[in-house]
């Protein structure tokens, strides 16, 4: 599916779930000479309360991303950590505007199982308006893992079982570079949300699929 001329859109709920997520292959993406478009629905910082909440360095930080990307940045403001107070047919229009404006041939998202509730809102929001009626059918929807959620799901049949893996071996190291834009979301090892969280991930799932470093996705949909 890494082939040129693709719109390619990730859908997430906060600033640096885009790079946890899927970085590695968005810069194969960029490299590629696919069109990128992020849409972001939260700033991921009103639940942190009013002394320690900072939204607007939390978007400068994804404009840099975005930039560093070559991506078009789509911001949204529902809210932090409670998607569940919002009614999903909200949120599902949201995306949907999007996608009708650009059309995307590709799109990465949550995977439906996170402990997060956002994660979650998120990837059902994405479903409801991919709804396989529009004139221009969207090629493939992947699901993604987000370190510090996924890994912390139930383990039960809803956690994350890929069957799609991206080669990132080249990119892992520029991928670690663009998390560091979100230092203050990083933490220290063996928290998973840290630089080397990020590449033990990328080699683990290197060894289910036989490469030095891979990002791994469910493939939730996929028309040819």
């Amino acid at each position: 599916m890494l082939k040129n001329n693709k719109n390619i859109l990730v859908v997430v709920a906060h600033p640096d779930d885009e790079l946890l997520g899927v970085g590695g292959t968005l810069l194969r993406h960029r490299d590629s000479g696919d069109k990128i478009f992020i849409l972001i629905l939260a700033n991921g910082e009103d639940s942190r309360g009013q002394k320690i909440s900072n939204p607007a360095k939390r978007l400068n930080y994804a404009k840099k991303v975005a930039l560093k990307l070559g991506a078009t940045l789509y911001m949204e403001s529902f809210p932090d950590n409670a998607f569940d107070s919002v009614p999903l047919l909200e949120i599902a229009k949201k995306v949907e505007d999007v996608l009708f404006t650009i059309r995307p041939d590709i799109i990465y998202t949550h995977h439906g199982g996170d402990l997060n509730i956002d994660h979650r809102l998120t990837f059902e929001a994405v479903l409801t308006a991919t709804r396989p009626i529009l004139e221009k059918k969207v090629e493939a929807i992947l699901s993604f893992e987000t370190l510090s959620s996924t890994e912390w799901q139930v383990k039960d049949s809803k956690q994350f079982s890929p069957n799609y893996y991206i080669d990132i071996s080249k990119y892992i190291s520029k991928k670690k570079a663009l998390l560091s834009i979100y230092k203050d979301e990083l933490r220290d090892y063996p928290h998973s949300r840290s630089l080397e969280g990020v590449e033990v991930l990328a080699k683990y799932r290197g060894l289910e699929s036989g490469m030095k470093s891979a990002e791994a996705f469910c493939i939730i949909r996929m028309v040819k």
